[in-house]
């Protein structure tokens, strides 16, 4: 498999005129993601059309948007012209015409192969299908496709409009085509992408987030440290080294002009250790109710939309302070 994806992301021609800029992108699935993915293609200029037909997804994509405005305008990234996503239930009207088509529906692995099937009978041959799965495996997805090949798997951090990241993963019959111009896409609209060279569950992001919050469930509900405090470790300690270094660098930092041969020579033994004392929490009846209770007494009363907007201002600050 790794041979395969590697002479896929290398090979293969573009069709003719496949890197032109995309202008019309369909998005299917106005969730939290969606709503979000809608809201930055929209504030990048494009003509987006959204599919979703749950009776909560207008109102949804109408705070995305105006959340999208704020952002993209105080970190100098929104187009002269916005316009405002275009919401049906028409699948095959919304990606007969698209460019690139987002998918962004739930984590269903059937239904996302019901959907495909379905966008493969209007949409375009060559038109990219990016799913922002969060963590499915492209291969999985790309079981019954007619056109496999242009399928690829771009997932952002949460709110898309605001993180920089798309990780980028093509499957067993990904085309070196389709992720070139995934990766080119993306990064026209001003975002920066990692391709993973090998697929696996969880991708990238999702499997780094996984690994820390499975410590901090432990430490947490084992009684170590409140939900709050073990919040702020991340946001007072790890968390603003993070923003600049990646866990490899801090740890190549930390052995001087040793570097990471330095650190192991002094730490290795001890991070071992730590390793094999990491906890094993399971998502229990129990487990669950200590999260919620303990995130219900660090949230003092505030509620969604008092906490998401400090979120994205506290990345805002972040982002426009550090060096391009």
């Amino acid at each position: 498999m790794e041979q395969h994806l590697q002479e896929a992301a290398a090979g293969d021609e573009a069709p003719a005129g496949v890197q032109e800029r995309r202008r019309r992108v369909a998005v299917v699935g106005a969730g939290v993601i969606g709503a979000g993915w809608a809201a930055f293609f929209a504030c990048k200029g494009l003509d987006v059309h959204v599919v979703d037909a749950h009776p909560g997804a207008r109102a949804r994509l109408d705070d995305a948007l105006q959340r999208a405005r704020r952002t993209l305008q105080a970190l100098g990234g929104l187009a002269a012209e916005v316009r405002e996503p275009v919401l049906g239930d028409d699948l095959g009207q919304a990606v007969s015409g698209a460019d690139h088509i987002q998918e962004v529906l739930p984590e269903q692995l059937e239904l996302k192969q019901r959907v495909y099937a379905q966008i493969e009978a209007s949409a375009p041959d060559r038109c990219v299908i990016a799913s922002s799965s969060s963590g499915i495996m492209p291969s999985a997805l790309q079981a019954g496709m007619r056109h496999p090949e242009r399928l690829v798997i771009a997932h952002p951090c949460n709110p898309p409009y605001l993180m920089p990241l798309v990780e980028i993963c093509g499957g067993r019959e990904t085309a070196g085509w389709a992720v070139e111009e995934a990766e080119a896409f993306y990064r026209g609209l001003g975002k920066r992408t990692v391709r993973l060279n090998r697929e696996i569950t969880g991708h990238l992001v999702n499997r780094l987030q996984a690994a820390l919050w499975r410590e901090a469930v432990y430490l947490a509900v084992n009684g170590y440290a409140s939900v709050a405090d073990v919040d702020r470790a991340v946001t007072e300690g790890l968390g603003a080294r993070w923003a600049v270094c990646g866990p490899h660098e801090i740890f190549d930092l930390s052995g001087g002009e040793l570097g990471m041969a330095g650190f192991l020579d002094k730490l290795g033994d001890a991070v071992e250790a730590w390793w094999a004392s990491l906890g094993q929490p399971r998502l229990d009846a129990a487990t669950r109710q200590a999260l919620i209770d303990g995130m219900a007494q660090a949230a003092a009363g505030r509620g969604y939309p008092q906490r998401a907007q400090a979120r994205d201002e506290g990345v805002m600050a972040q982002l426009l302070a550090r060096p391009n």
